[in-house]
């Protein structure tokens, strides 16, 4: 097992909403980026050694302005991106909303997108175990609000969907590896 301390999942930062591109491809928008540089101030309490971000725009320029400010490195790693929604339309937030309870409610069926709760979990899960026999410090990983949550839920036992809708754009909470436990989430907005 790691001896890190710390597992950070980071929720990415505020994105810029362009209409008819996929959420997969968005970018920071400006209020993102200066709400990434705020983050980075309150992430160095835990000290990280290593930082790794999902390869989605949004989490890799959050991952960079953290990397930036925490003077580290970072790592692009496949496997740690949103739930899979490619081909899905752009819903409205109420509708959104709905899909995503009923997504955590119902881990085992295929609500909507490319990909059950289960199968994001699983997928996720790997990367996170392979990354923690390999960093042996406190990790901060730059993901998704849906992934983290399901990571959370699964580990700690917390609600997954109550997770997901408390976590902001740009968000953390801080695990404690050995017991488990949810030690802290911290949000910006």
């Amino acid at each position: 097992m790691s001896s890190a301390k710390y597992l950070i999942l980071v929720k990415h930062s505020l994105p810029e909403i362009v209409d008819g591109i996929p959420a997969r491809e968005w970018c920071l928008s400006e209020e993102g980026r200066m709400r990434a540089k705020e983050l980075a101030g309150k992430l160095m309490l835990y000290q990280p050694a290593s930082l790794v971000s999902s390869v989605e725009p949004k989490a890799c320029e959050t991952a960079s302005i953290l990397a930036e400010n925490l003077d580290l490195e970072f790592q692009v790693i496949d496997g740690l991106h949103e739930h899979d929604r490619s081909g899905s339309p752009y819903y409205p937030k109420d509708e959104f909303q709905n899909l995503v309870q009923e997504f955590f409610a119902k881990p085992a069926e295929l609500v909507f997108g490319n990909e059950t709760a289960d199968a994001e979990l699983g997928r996720f899960r790997q990367v996170v175990d392979f990354l923690l026999n390999f960093y042996k410090k406190n990790i901060v990983l730059v993901a998704h609000g849906t992934v983290i949550s399901l990571y959370v839920a699964w580990l700690t036992g917390r609600n997954g969907y109550d997770l997901w809708k408390e976590l902001g754009l740009p968000s953390f909470v801080v695990l404690d590896i050995q017991s488990k436990t949810l030690i802290e989430t911290v949000n910006l907005n």
